[in-house]
């Protein structure tokens, strides 16, 4: 059944998609083909919720490491395999029901990935009681539970609302906690969620459990890994919305190993605390502006994952977000430009005891620090200017620059997914690590990025991106090569 059903999205990428796409075109995506069709045929079907969504997605990446390949490490380039071209598909199939004081949803997924070089599962050296794993890359996950939730309450009728159950948690921009929709799996919780909603504030009280994707095994949430918090969204403030945030994330000496072979590494000992906010302009309230900023700072006790056994280090860290933009509504396309700068703190010493790395939590990184997926928000400085065009309602396109930096040349040079380059030490000019006399630039990103909304349900987009190395990347690599990297995907979206 999985080859039949690769074959016909490969023959066919007009029907593969996925619910949510990079970019937003108009017209917005309904609530699915085929709930749009019941509605319309029995009023009955308004409180039913039957459907789901497919994405295809194409991807080729060069200058990439392949984690499993023998020193196959981002930029290099004497001979070592770095070039990767892969297909992905995502099915999401749910059914739900909503009555007035409650309501339930329950949403199977299917993730399949074709001639993805990269482990399943891999990690140098691998923690004990995990064993890295070849299998189909990183984002197959078969058949699983995605969501599986019940939700008590009526807002309009009384203020507290409950959930309760497997779900995806969402905040803000998800800077730091989000549903990582690009990913062919996607991140949920095992958790219980209170609301609290009035006219000028809601807040949001939730605890639980992140879930840990393992191909072709029921996925389980990592209960030696706690994540709590406290999400105030305030809406009285004139023409902006005030969010007030808290978190927790707990993780014992046992999270580590809490899946044989996890799909992606999981987190060394922790107790990370989170208190931040971010304030936003609302939509046609500030004319053509529009402008953000988010701070957050943490404090608590970090073990490295590297060092499984070592001491618990004091965690002081903080990340700042400033952006904005102006949008020309009378041009041609309705021009918009835009400038963002983002930090994410990084250690100053990383043998004094203390660790200064910001913890990026639960994140979708892929939106922020480059399309190409190279960046995480530690130890980094990301200046990005972006430019977006309509020029028609169906059509967007996006241009996108960036240069980005050490925020400290003593802290490590970290991957999208918050895991350090290189060891903890490494040889000159044989791998990334700490390199306090390096150049802090790290280099250059350009990414083009159309999207265009074929219908109400299905959409297409496509992309490519290129990363320009800088010194520190030529340093840390001087002695095997280095190169520029490259990437270009295109995917279909259908909600049925």
């Amino acid at each position: 059944m999985k080859i039949a059903f690769n074959c016909t999205l490969i023959g066919s990428l007009a029907l593969v998609a996925s619910a949510w796409a990079q970019t937003t075109s108009a017209p917005a995506p309904s609530a699915g083909l085929l709930n749009d069709w019941l509605r319309q045929e029995n009023p009955a079907f308004a409180k039913w919720d039957l459907g789901g969504s497919a994405r295809g997605r194409y991807e080729i990446k060069d200058g990439y490491g392949i984690p499993g390949v023998p020193g196959s490490i981002d930029f290099r380039n004497d001979g070592v395999d770095v070039r990767n071209e892969y297909w992905t598909e995502r099915l999401r199939y749910r059914v739900g029901y909503h009555d007035t004081w409650w309501s339930a949803l329950v949403e199977g997924r299917s993730s399949f990935a074709q001639s993805d070089q990269r482990w399943a599962y891999f990690s140098s050296p691998a923690p004990a009681g995990t064993v890295n794993r070849k299998g189909d890359g990183p984002e197959s996950d078969t058949v699983d539970l995605h969501q599986a939730y019940l939700t008590l309450g009526n807002a309009k009728e009384f203020p507290l609302t409950a959930k309760l159950g497997r779900q995806e948690l969402s905040y803000g921009d998800e800077r730091l906690v989000g549903a990582f929709g690009w990913n062919n799996i996607g991140r949920v919780f095992d958790a219980a969620k209170l609301r609290l909603q009035y006219d000028a504030f809601g807040m949001d009280f939730f605890t639980g459990w992140v879930v840990v994707p393992e191909d072709n095994r029921f996925n389980k949430d990592n209960d030696h890994d706690w994540f709590s918090g406290i999400y105030v969204n305030l809406t009285g403030v004139p023409k902006h919305l005030l969010d007030l945030y808290f978190f927790s994330r707990n993780a014992d000496r046992k999270a580590i190993s809490a899946a044989d072979s996890p799909q992606a590494p999981q987190p060394g000992a922790r107790d990370i605390y989170t208190i931040g906010f971010r304030l936003k302009s609302k939509p046609a309230e500030t004319g053509a502006w529009d402008y953000y900023v988010e701070a957050a700072y943490q404090f608590g006790n970090f073990q490295d994952r590297r060092l499984a056994g070592g001491p618990r280090l004091d965690h002081q860290a903080w990340m700042a977000v400033a952006g904005g933009g102006y949008t020309f509504k009378e041009a041609w396309g309705k021009l918009r430009l835009g400038l963002e700068y983002s930090y994410g703190s990084g250690d100053d010493n990383p043998t004094d005891g203390d660790h200064g790395t910001f913890e990026n939590l639960f994140p979708t990184n892929h939106k922020f620090y480059g399309y190409m997926d190279f960046f995480s928000l530690q130890n980094l400085h990301d200046v990005r200017g972006i430019v977006t065009l309509k020029p028609q309602a169906k059509l967007t396109l996006n241009l996108e620059g960036h240069g980005f930096w050490l925020a400290n040349t003593r802290d490590n040079f970290y991957t999208a997914a918050g895991t350090p380059r290189g060891g903890i030490a490494s040889t000159a000019g044989n791998n990334y690590g700490v390199n306090s006399g390096y150049d802090a630039f790290l280099g250059a990103e350009l990414d083009i990025i159309a999207s265009y909304a074929v219908t109400r349900f299905a959409q297409l987009e496509a992309g490519y991106g290129h990363f320009f190395r800088g010194d520190y990347v030529k340093q840390s690599l001087s002695a095997i090569g280095s190169q520029d990297a490259n990437w270009f995907y295109i995917q279909a979206v259908f909600n049925f």
